[in-house]
């Protein structure tokens, strides 16, 4: 067995499509419209839709989760963030993480939790 996907439910689907696009470089696999499939294996489903599905009303801001991100240009981002056009809440400000790589967290519009790391540069040839 593997893990295919990671589905995290979305108010305002063209918002987020736009957010991961704009910050994270994802792109659409699959677009069935309140459903949408980027690359990396994660999936945006809108509220509503996802409501139905599960026949239960969604909860938000538990901050039990994470998106985890690593990132070889780890400035490049932050400039993102500053001049990217997206409001952003940060959770933690930019600094030194465990093993003394950088590492800052924000919320995405829908209050998931996102963190984003230093990549190590000698892993790069692993990838």
């Amino acid at each position: 067995m593997r893990l295919k996907n990671l589905l995290i439910v979305v108010e305002d689907i063209e918002k987020s499509k736009a957010f991961y696009r704009d910050l994270f470089g994802m792109h659409i696999v699959t677009d069935f419209g309140g459903n949408v499939i980027l690359t990396e294996g994660l999936v945006l489903q809108e509220r509503g839709q996802w409501e139905t599905a599960i026949g239960r009303d969604v909860r938000k801001g538990g901050n039990d989760a994470e998106l985890y991100f690593e990132e070889y240009d780890f400035d490049g981002f932050l400039a993102k963030l500053r001049d990217g056009g997206h409001q952003v809440e940060i959770i933690t400000q930019p600094g030194q993480g465990d093993g003394g790589k950088k590492v800052v967290r924000l919320y995405d519009p829908d209050g998931h939790v996102i963190e984003v790391a230093e990549a190590c540069e000698s892993r790069r040839r692993f990838l």
